[in-house]
């Protein structure tokens, strides 16, 4: 469930019209809905109710300060995988010791960062990382709590690109080194061994591969201990999927994913550490933008955007589906038409959609593509000399702009030309 409905025939955020918004701050932008954002976090937090845990959204999702101190106010830890993420949640008023950070290729500059900042535990994804992870600590005089990411060999059934949980996966270690490089991390000076880390992907529509990974997480948990390792937090990842498309198969809900968890791991006294984004964020956004022109081709219409695929990637990286749904509701018995739906950018990747079935618009006419919350804005770019899009959020009656437009001015003026002599 969302916030965004149609009343009175516009389509509305909460209690907002967006051809309201869409007036103020000029088109396209991202909308976010803080009720849909504090739902689905609740969602999971409600689900573990019966386990000690924490839920660290996974902020590659959706970063922006205005998300992370709505969801940290909540209670929310912060999965990062950067220096500049770290920076983000901390400055968002995250503590800490509520920050897991994960990745594979961090830094000696990130690590010293993250240990001066504070930090509950490092996700560590290798034998290298783990032993600059040492030095840098033991340089520092601290110590760095850290989990090992197991790579379980576990298809994840989801896009190829979003996959990590597979042996030729870049991520974590084989879990059939597992004991061995357990036994190394002991020896180092400066880390101290509290978990297990696993993630096996994003979007995943089925409970299955989960309870295969989790079975090898619980059983490698049991071993772990009987050599002597002090295992008593287990990082289970995110990457439970959402409904893209209004028709289709639901994906498995937050209860039956937590029954999931508690079923498979609840016996051995853990605390467990999520990191949901995707399901937190995706839905929780719409991204709004004007028809320019409406194109008759050789055999098709084409529906010219203003939004494009600098300003949401996914269904040019993805092949990503995105239901669009027009701002003014079309009337009852409308019959639909079918448009390509592509924006203005110089690429014929710049396709939002094909053949897709629409009710009949014009050039000034505003569509949103819905659950465009997560992936959307934090992948976008400045390609073509377009301006990053405004982000927006809302707020019952009430809605702000949390990152504003930068004129082409700002863009231009951070190149710098070299006064060569």
């Amino acid at each position: 469930m969302d916030h965004f409905l149609y009343r009175d025939g516009c389509l509305h955020a909460e209690d907002v019209a967006i051809s309201q918004i869409a007036a103020e701050v000029g088109t396209p932008f991202y909308l976010y809905s803080s009720a849909t954002l504090l739902r689905h976090f609740k969602l999971f937090d409600d689900a573990l109710a019966g386990m000690d845990h924490l839920i660290c959204y996974a902020m590659k999702a959706a970063s922006n300060q205005a998300i992370l101190t709505l969801l940290g106010a909540a209670g929310a830890g912060m999965d990062v995988v950067s220096g500049g993420e770290y920076a983000r949640a901390r400055a968002a008023g995250i503590p800490g010791d509520r920050i897991v950070f994960s990745g594979v290729g961090k830094t000696r500059a990130e690590m010293t960062e993250v240990l001066t900042g504070g930090v509950r535990q490092f996700n560590v994804e290798s034998e290298p990382e783990m032993r600059a992870l040492s030095e840098v600590a033991s340089m520092l005089g601290k110590t760095a709590p850290i989990t090992i990411r197991v790579n379980p060999d576990v298809d994840a059934k989801t896009h190829a690109k979003i996959s990590t949980g597979k042996k030729e996966d870049k991520f974590g270690i084989p879990i059939s080194r597992a004991r061995e490089v357990y036994a190394m991390a002991a020896r180092l000076p400066g880390l101290e061994v509290v978990g297990i880390d696993v993630h096996i992907g994003s979007q995943l529509t089925d409970l299955a591969p989960y309870g295969v990974a989790y079975e090898k997480v619980a059983e490698l948990t049991e071993l772990l201990r009987a050599d002597g390792h002090d295992i008593r937090r287990l990082d289970l990842g995110g990457g439970l999927g959402i409904p893209y498309e209004s028709n289709n198969h639901h994906p498995p809900s937050p209860e039956d994913y937590c029954a999931l968890i508690a079923e498979k791991v609840g016996h051995l006294g853990c605390e467990i550490e999520i990191e949901p984004g995707r399901f937190i964020a995706g839905n929780a956004g719409v991204f709004v933008s004007e028809v320019i022109y409406v194109k008759q081709g050789e055999d098709r219409e084409f529906l010219i955007v203003d939004g494009a695929m600098n300003d949401l990637i996914r269904p040019a990286m993805y092949d990503a589906h995105h239901d669009i749904v027009p701002i003014k509701a079309p009337a009852a018995g409308t019959e639909y038409q079918a448009y390509d739906v592509v924006g203005p950018v110089c690429e014929s990747g710049d396709t939002f959609a094909k053949g897709r079935a629409l009710a009949p618009l014009k050039a000034g006419d505003l569509i949103a593509f819905r659950s465009a919350g997560a992936y959307g804005a934090v992948m976008a770019s400045e390609y073509n000399t377009r301006p990053l899009v405004p982000e927006v959020m809302v707020k019952g009656d009430q809605f702000a702009v949390i990152r504003p437009r930068p004129s082409l001015e700002d863009i231009i003026n951070r190149d710098i030309i070299p006064q060569w002599h």
